[in-house]
This record gives C-alpha cells, sequence and structure tokens, in this order.
C-alpha cells in the first residue's frame, strides 16, 4: 500500500523537505532579529552560514528527490520554484548581517524595529504557508508592505557615512521582506493550481 501511495505521487518527503527550507529560512530570520535587538554583543557569522548552508543542502534534496521521483505531489516546476525562493531568503540574511557587523560601529543607532516586526511576521507567515501546502487548504494572500522608514535619514541630522549605511541596510532588510514575499507568492499560486 506504501509504496502505491509513493508511485501516485502521495509521498510527503516533498513537504516534508520543503517545510524543513521554510523552517531553516525562518531560523535565519531569527538570527537576524537577535543581532538587530543585541547588536552590543560581539555577533559571528558563523550561525548564519550554518543555517545557508544547512538550507542549501535541504535544496540539493529537493532537486535530487525531483530527479529520482517519477510522480510528484505537486508540479515539479513549482516545488523547484518554492525550494529556490525559500533558499534565498537565508542567503539574503546573511548578506544583511555581513553588512551590519561589518559597518555597526561607524553607524551608530539606526532604528530597525518596524522592519525586524515585518520580518518576523513575514518568515512565520511562509512556514503556516508551506505547512498548509501538504493539506492543500486555500491560504490568504499575503498583503505587501513596503518599507518607507526612512525619512528621518534624509533630515540632515546624520552623518553622510551613517546615511549610506543605513540606507544600504534597510534596502537589504526589504530585500529579505521581498524573498519572503516571493515564496509566498509561489505558494498562492500553486493553492490557486489546485483548488
Amino acid at each position: 500500500m506504501n509504496t502505491w501511495r509513493k508511485l501516485l505521487g502521495h509521498d510527503d518527503k516533498f513537504f516534508d523537505l520543503l517545510e524543513a527550507s521554510a523552517v531553516e529560512a525562518q531560523s535565519s530570520v531569527q538570527l537576524l532579529v537577535e543581532l538587530l535587538r543585541d547588536s552590543a554583543k560581539c555577533p559571528t557569522m558563523d550561525a548564519f552560514v550554518q543555517t545557508r548552508r544547512k538550507d542549501k543542502r535541504i535544496t540539493e534534496e529537493i532537486t535530487e528527490e525531483l530527479c529520482k521521483t517519477f510522480v510528484t505531489p505537486l508540479e515539479r516546476e513549482d516545488i523547484e520554484e518554492l525550494s529556490f525562493a525559500l533558499y534565498k531568503i537565508p542567503k539574503m540574511a546573511e548578506k544583511f548581517s555581513e553588512k551590519f557587523i561589518l559597518c555597526r560601529d561607524a553607524l551608530g543607532p539606526v532604528n530597525f524595529t518596524r522592519q525586524v516586526g515585518l520580518l518576523e511576521q513575514a518568515a512565520e507567515t511562509i512556514v503556516l504557508m508551506v505547512r498548509q501546502l501538504r493539506d492543500r487548504k486555500h491560504l490568504e494572500a499575503v498583503k505587501e508592505q513596503k518599507l518607507e522608514n526612512i525619512r528621518d535619514l534624509y533630515s540632515g541630522r546624520h552623518e553622510p557615512l551613517k546615511v549610506i549605511i543605513a540606507m544600504d541596510l534597510y534596502e537589504t532588510l526589504e530585500k529579505i521582506i521581498d524573498r519572503c514575499r516571493d515564496a509566498g507568492n509561489v505558494i498562492f499560486q500553486i493553492v490557486l493550481k489546485y483548488s
């Protein structure tokens, strides 16, 4: 009976791997949040690198399983697209943390509270959406939210170097949130296709 389930594409391995990838993406976001909330600590890149590497192994395993599996529970292209969208989240989180660690002394205090809240919410939503894919439940679309919290940087009260560094960090944070939105859009397209 179990062999027939696998042959007909009812094997849960792809859902398990996609969920594991979403959890790694969320872990990278949590590391980033910890870094931004307590930047007084002397952070290292090791945790970010390990999370990205772990997610990369999961992505490679998904690709390998797609090559070995005849029938998949979702279209191959959808699985692959979602896998790569999820992998981009820890990759961007690692880029941000590297920039932040290198220039945090020159940056001084910058308020990332709004972006951190959006980022946490986006990562949590992605994990939830990926988990719901297994049951093919209808999902609500995630509202796009723009990051427009840089007005203070243009006030002329800050040093030019600080403004440049902060702008770059804001843009990188926005890219991470965009990667979460991209993964959510892929999931939403899959759900529409199978509803």
